[in-house]
């Protein structure tokens, strides 16, 4: 005689249940590695914007800041201030504003890489349901 659902005995619907809570848990360490790998590749490309925001600003600084600071310091030269203070503040001038866009790309870099950004939300949803599933069976 064949056990029917309400007929079964206990010992079969508890392995039933630790069966079906271990395929469970698998799928969910399954899913927890591709959301990580997910998270992971958010970071790659993190690090790349900061990468490429500092050698932006690295190859500004190396490859215009002596030009425009000739620049600005020739024009304030013919407004008649002294060469060597010309010289020194138009680099500060350059350096500043170099500096603050090669920090804007820095910045969007690090907001990327903030810990909330990082969180893996579906796989925690996920646990948290099949945990309250699992309270229901037992």
């Amino acid at each position: 005689m064949a056990a029917t659902g309400e007929n079964r005995p206990i010992a079969d619907l508890l392995g039933g249940l630790v069966s079906d809570i271990s395929t469970l848990f698998r799928k969910e360490v399954q899913l927890a590695k591709v959301e990580a790998s997910e998270k992971v590749s958010e970071a790659t490309g993190a690090i790349s914007s900061i990468a490429i925001g500092g050698v932006l600003a690295l190859g500004a600084l190396g490859v215009f800041l002596a030009a425009v600071v000739t620049l600005i310091a020739a024009f304030l030269i013919n407004m008649g201030m002294d060469p060597t203070f010309a010289n020194a503040l138009a680099a500060v001038i350059v350096t500043v504003v170099v500096g603050l866009v090669g920090w804007s790309f820095i910045s969007k870099g690090l907001n990327a890489l903030k810990a909330t950004n990082l969180n893996m939300n579906r796989t925690a949803a996920s646990l948290g349901r099949d945990a309250d599933i699992v309270k229901e069976r037992l």
